[in-house]
């Protein structure tokens, strides 16, 4: 998709200014006064207004009766219900012009917010802190998703104006100088989009292009139709426009498995050759990445590059839930699909990526869950012990440092940040944060006290243990409590970021370089011991001998090079060893 149909377009007379409203019959642009826009065919409206810049705001009137922001708005300064800004992206002067990415390969995420990242919570200030990511080893940012939304603070989620970044964090040249800032220091960024509904507060599309929403609902709100070819450009055109404009380095795309597909090319698809199409003609490498619960292996490709209607990675819920039930011994939820042997699908993620890969899910009232995996490069596969969700959807918000004990959690560290699969760390993980990331939102009246009430019913048993000090989501003291400690990095946080920082130059100095052609192998658990034997690009051996357990335990003598752990046969109490092996 070479042009762009939604949002406004400077020309050297004006602007033209377009809107898909087929379910209306007059539709103005107010400028600086309203300006009758013309049908063209297929529900689009037009108009060309001379003398409008860069900077101007407008509105759209819909029969005369209700004025509306642009859906392609490119900045909305008074939020999601005030008048869209004209931008020209073409007018930034990027520092990093020649900057064209790093291959997946390399790739160890650090998951963000932008508002509880740093005590500001703006583009501009989490410039501060991009040395202290390269400092720790990790190669890619990966902000949650900036849509704008409604309200002064959000996860993200609730964007309902797709091509505009929320307002809270800075204008469109602060979020161009932050990526800039970050490739000039060599790291990726990535964003979180959503592309399976709109949030519940501002959008528009309904009252004038009723057709863009089919009968299907999501478990957030009425599910988008990409049969309607309209949907599915505004869609396509503004994963390109992030990727073009603001030079992000790859797309993840929320929670696809809630994406309504019936008929016709599936999205998911198009929307991946039509990325791939621009990394090839502007020669940079971009990288999708989806979440996907139906684990869906056939959607996913890491080699191929530019991607042609595939996506580099998912992120592996499986291998978190894992993880999470056997630090812990939670068994509430999805969590109950890994009880009673949490090793067990830990062995399995390691040793093929998803741990169900079309067994039947008790959780999903035994439906089968997943594709076969095994076949697949590890890459394909984001291994994370923490992110936004597993923490925020929680009562209380708690991280791991709240409910698992400190020498278990290093071992599954040193696990994800040295096994083949890419890793991912979320804001502070890094140091160890106790700062909890409960869920938070800015609606007001009735969306508020539905939200409300949802969460009470959702956690009632939490409510009824802890009272009042379950965080009020819609409450501003929660969102400021989510602000992570960055003191805690040199204070108590110091060793555990500098096993952070070990780990993952040993990943850069082993892994890395072997990685490209890397398969799975064989993983076993055998009385409390775990052992893998990975074959890497170059068919030298990755192994692994991991002691999950209270208890010492013996391992046979291993031959090659140890680069992680201390020597010897005998295994303390979640201990780790990690080798290279021969070819």
């Amino acid at each position: 998709m070479s042009t762009r149909s939604f949002g406004p377009q400077l020309t050297d007379k004006g602007a033209t200014f377009r809107l898909w409203a087929p379910a209306t019959g007059r539709v103005e642009v107010i400028v600086d006064k309203p300006y009758p826009m013309t049908p063209q065919g297929d529900g689009w409206h037009g108009i060309d207004v001379p003398g409008v810049s860069a900077g101007a705001t407008y509105r759209f009137r819909i029969d005369g009766r209700i004025d509306v922001p642009d859906p392609g708005s490119s900045f909305q300064p008074q939020d999601v219900s005030g008048p869209s800004e004209i931008v020209d992206h073409a007018a930034y002067q990027w520092r990093a012009p020649d900057w064209r990415g790093r291959p997946w390969d390399e790739t160890v995420l650090l998951e963000t917010h932008v508002g509880t990242f740093t005590a500001d919570g703006t583009y501009r200030a989490m410039i501060d802190k991009l040395d202290h990511i390269v400092k720790t080893g990790i190669t890619a940012l990966e902000l949650m998703p900036l849509a704008d939304f409604a309200g002064s603070r959000n996860w993200g989620y609730d964007g309902v104006l797709w091509y505009a970044p929320d307002h809270v964090y800075g204008r469109p040249d602060d979020l161009k100088a932050l990526i800039d800032e970050a490739h000039l220091r060599g790291l990726s960024v990535f964003l979180d989009v959503v592309y399976n509904h709109f949030g519940p507060e501002g959008n528009y599309l309904g009252l004038y292009a009723p057709t863009f929403f089919c009968g299907a609902d999501t478990p957030w709100g009425s599910a988008i139709d990409y049969r309607v070819p309209q949907a599915r450009a505004y869609a396509i055109e503004n994963a390109l426009m992030w990727l073009r404009d603001y030079r992000f380095d790859g797309l993840r795309l929320d929670a696809v498995h809630a994406i309504a597909e019936p008929g016709e090319i599936p999205m998911l698809h198009e929307l991946s050759r039509e990325v791939g199409k621009f990394a090839a003609d502007t020669g940079r490498q971009i990288h999708l990445m989806l979440e996907n619960d139906d684990n869906r292996a056939t959607l996913l490709d890491p080699a191929t590059n530019p991607p042609r209607g595939k996506y580099r990675a998912q992120w592996n819920d499986d291998y978190h839930h894992a993880w999470h039930v056997l630090l812990t011994g939670e068994d509430k939820g999805y969590y109950s699909d890994y009880v009673p042997t949490p090793v067990g699908h830990v062995v399995q993620a390691l040793g093929s990526g998803f741990s169900y890969q079309g067994q039947p899910s008790a959780h999903r009232d035994g439906a089968m869950r997943g594709e076969p995996s095994g076949a697949l490069p590890p890459s394909a596969f984001v291994n994370f012990l923490q992110n936004h969700d597993q923490i925020g959807n929680r009562a209380l918000g708690e991280r791991l440092e709240a409910i698992a004990e400190p020498l278990a959690i290093e071992a599954a560290l040193a696990i994800t940040l040295l096994a083949p699969m890419v890793p991912m760390l979320f804001q502070g993980e890094e140091w160890g944060s106790k700062v909890p990331f409960p869920f938070f939102c800015d609606f007001r009246g009735d969306l508020a006290d539905a939200v409300r009430s949802g969460r009470r019913e959702e956690f009632a048993n939490a409510y009824e243990q802890y009272g009042d000090d379950v965080p009020d989501p819609l409450d501003a003291a929660t969102f400021e409590h989510a602000k992570i400690d960055w003191e805690m990095r040199g204070g108590a946080g110091r060793r555990r970021w500098a096993m952070v920082r070990d780990l993952l130059r040993m990943r850069k100095q082993h892994i890395v370089p072997r990685s490209v052609g890397a398969r799975f192998g064989k993983v076993e658990e055998i009385e409390g011991l775990l052992i893998a034997d990975w074959r890497m690009g170059d068919d030298t051996r990755l192994l692994l001998r991991a002691n999950l357990s209270d208890k010492q335990v013996t391992a046979s003598t291993t031959s090659g090079t140890l680069i992680w752990g201390r020597q010897g046969d005998v295994l303390a109490p979640w201990a780790i060893q990690w080798w290279m092996g021969d070819k």
